[in-house]
């Protein structure tokens, strides 16, 4: 397997755009990367397009791809759609990956796009909701944030860690989307308005969830000698790894952890070599858990890393400099190559306010989807390095 290198990113603005559909969410970040990796087009060999719930909101099932890439003058080649719920653009962005390192191709585009806003939100809610065993816990009522409270409630029996923490995860998001111009919501947040925000499922209110978007991302990735002549800081990707669910002990790792500790073998290094960090805090609180589950520090002290500023911007580990899911917002398809995008601004200085100083050289991104048994149904990691 050879070395793969990112070569343009590009993301449209996240949030509600009723007037525009699947093939205009697509356009402008397929574009924006051609024009970036100075490229031909011609050249690229495959692509691979994430998407998750278009077939229950717009009806377009099966050649979603296809159908988006016709605007944008991509066909003929192999176009392979991919659904893997919230982790569908992750999904599609780790085969790119491995269709470049393999040598099967030198070029290979992962495109991502989502479009859950329509005239009727229950159409919405009820797509989101059939990323579970619609048999059983489908059956059973229980929706995301359901699952997401109970897994919090036992957080804080177990650890002692506060709901104001929690809503120092919200704060910091918005202040990191607040200086990100693709960002959904860029209005700063106090701990009192989090906390005092309507409940959704206790302890978790409104401003600790992340919203519904429209958007789309795209990430083209080459080879070293591609990458050398973009004239920009070259990317590594020094890991893609992908896991699912399973059938876990209480003294056995869950999948986050899984996958993570795969991935910095992956890449040859420790949790504590990271320096910058995309997460998927669907819901604030998950963000605790996640520095937890990727080794970011030991169980129960996510709360102390939140409260000293370490993952802020200017802190020693900034995670979701984005904004994250809570504040850019999450357009299921398009989330993770969003992650990535924000990774690789940051390396190539290309962050604007947010930038963080010094430059990272080692980024890391985290994205999941769906539930299974308790488990999230899959899981992403990505750890890229800046050369």
């Amino acid at each position: 397997m050879r070395d793969t290198y990112i070569l343009g990113v590009s993301m449209t603005r996240f949030g509600k755009f009723l007037d525009k559909g699947l093939k205009d969410l697509a356009y402008e970040p397929v574009w924006n990367v051609i024009y970036e990796s100075k490229i031909d087009p011609h050249k690229i060999e495959i692509v691979f397009v994430g998407n998750a719930y278009a077939g229950l909101i717009t009806g377009q099932e099966s050649i979603r791809g296809q159908v988006m890439l016709r605007e944008v003058g991509i066909t003929r080649i192999p176009i392979i759609n991919v659904e893997n719920a919230c982790a569908s653009g992750s999904t599609a962005f780790f085969l790119a990956h491995k269709a470049v390192a393999s040598g099967d191709v030198d070029l290979a585009l992962a495109l991502g796009v989502e479009k859950l806003f329509c005239d009727d939100t229950g159409k919405s809610l009820k797509a989101l909701s059939t990323s579970s065993d619609i048999d059983i816990e489908g059956r059973m009522g229980v929706l995301f944030a359901g699952i997401y409270s109970m897994r919090v409630r036992a957080h804080m029996e177990r650890y002692g860690i506060t709901k104001e923490q929690f809503a120092k995860v919200s704060v910091k998001n918005h202040e990191h989307g607040a200086l990100n111009p693709y960002a959904q919501y860029r209005n700063r947040v106090t701990v009192d308005e989090v906390l005092n925000s309507r409940m959704i499922a206790d302890p978790i209110t409104l401003l600790m969830t992340c919203p519904m978007g429209d958007g789309g991302a795209a990430v083209l990735i080459g080879t070293k000698e591609m990458a050398k002549a973009m004239g920009k800081r070259p990317v590594r990707v020094g890991a893609s790894v992908l896991g699912s669910y399973g059938f876990i002990r209480k003294d056995e790792p869950n999948i986050t952890s899984r996958v993570a500790q795969k991935a910095y073998e992956e890449a040859g290094i420790k949790p504590n070599d990271i320096q910058v960090a995309e997460v998927h805090d669907a819901v604030s609180a998950v963000e605790l858990f996640l520095y937890e589950e990727l080794g970011f520090c030991e169980p129960g002290e996510s709360g102390r890393l939140i409260d000293e500023g370490i993952t802020w911007l200017g802190g020693r580990l900034p995670v979701n400099p984005s904004g994250g899911l809570t504040a850019k917002g999450h357009p299921a398809g398009a989330t993770g190559l969003a992650q990535i995008t924000e990774i690789v601004w940051q390396m190539r200085q290309e962050a604007g306010e947010r930038q963080i100083k010094p430059v990272p050289n080692i980024g890391l991104v985290e994205n999941g989807g769906g539930n299974v048994a308790g488990e999230t149904a899959v899981v992403a990691v990505h750890i890229l390095f800046g050369e």
